[in-house]
């Protein structure tokens, strides 16, 4: 079968009509996809967005325990403990380090005793090295108190059980929320480990 000068002009025009489909295709598909990339671009800026909001409010909520937990717990440090000074929210900068305490207690004379209370509203098992490791870094801050003894004291609203003994186990006092006024949650012969 031969192929005559219509035929090579028919399939031309097929290959052009081909060709221009295909482009228009790809300029379909490139349409859809920068689609698909602005929409992405959109969604990431809301869920940093959201997480900016999330994280605001976690320390909104943070900063509502804190407070929620002052009264009472400046309570059980004065009539308790007998502290003297009870400064709640301390943040002290040194030699470019940061130290966040939630409530410092402490008292000069015979007691000559200090206590740092964590306050959480959901306590974890990094409550307990973030309690810690404020206690050990204290007096690189606070050196007017190198020789006073030093007491932690973890205050949750929500703490499980096995939480709770560790946290004993530790030698920290803990406090916990009931009928909206923090108490003390320890045996009666718990015996505190001083820092």
């Amino acid at each position: 079968m031969a192929t005559t000068s219509e035929d090579v002009w028919r399939l031309l025009a097929e290959l052009a009509t081909a060709q221009a489909e295909l482009t228009a295709a790809q300029k379909e598909t490139d349409r859809q996809q920068k689609e698909t990339e602005r929409r992405q671009q959109e969604t990431d800026r809301q869920l940093r967005e959201l997480g900016q909001q999330i994280g605001g409010l976690g320390a909104k909520f943070g900063s509502f325990t804190e407070g929620l937990a002052l009264p009472s717990m400046e309570t059980i440090l004065r009539q308790r403990f007998g502290m003297e000074v009870i400064s709640p929210s301390v943040r002290v900068t040194k030699d470019g380090q940061h130290l966040e305490i939630d409530v410092l207690a402490y008292t000069n004379g015979e007691l000559n005793t200090a206590y740092i209370v964590e306050v959480k509203s959901h306590a974890r098992e990094e409550s307990i090295t973030q309690l810690k490791s404020i206690l050990q870094r204290f007096r690189r801050f606070f050196s007017e108190h190198k020789d006073k003894k030093l007491y932690g004291i973890l205050a949750a609203v929500d703490l499980y059980p096995e939480l709770r003994e560790k946290i004993l186990q530790e030698g920290f006092y803990v406090a916990r929320i009931h009928d909206q006024v923090f108490e003390l949650d320890i045996p009666d012969n718990f015996q505190p480990r001083p820092y």
